[in-house]
């Protein structure tokens, strides 16, 4: 893996996770590292990367591995507003705590 420092350790946390995640979905698929590859048409140095969590390995890359694992669908909802627990919070705070009548005369 690639040393980038610029990178929060929870985020290569993060990264390292996805990357053994999406390998073990490879294998649980019977799909060999040569093929996914294919798939993705990247190399297999550039697939043990993605598997590693390098986080130089590009978002398209890992796009296209979700998608040939069937898994973009969760990709996509990533950051879905809906589900956004810190957004939704900061949005309920942002609320008026009283609504005041306005006068008519």
């Amino acid at each position: 893996m690639s040393d980038s420092t610029s990178i929060p350790l929870p985020a290569k946390h993060t990264l390292r996770k996805l990357g053994r995640d999406l390998a073990l979905a490879r294998r649980k698929r019977g799909i060999s590292t040569a093929d996914m590859a294919a798939r993705i048409y990247v190399s297999r140095g550039t697939l043990w990367r993605l598997e590693q969590g390098d986080p130089t390995v590009s978002l398209g890359t890992f796009a296209t591995a979700t998608f040939v694992l069937q898994l973009h669908d969760r990709l996509a909802n990533l950051a879905s507003p809906g589900t956004d627990e810190l957004a939704l919070n900061l949005d309920e705070a942002r609320l008026p705590k009283k609504i005041h009548r306005s006068r008519r005369r």
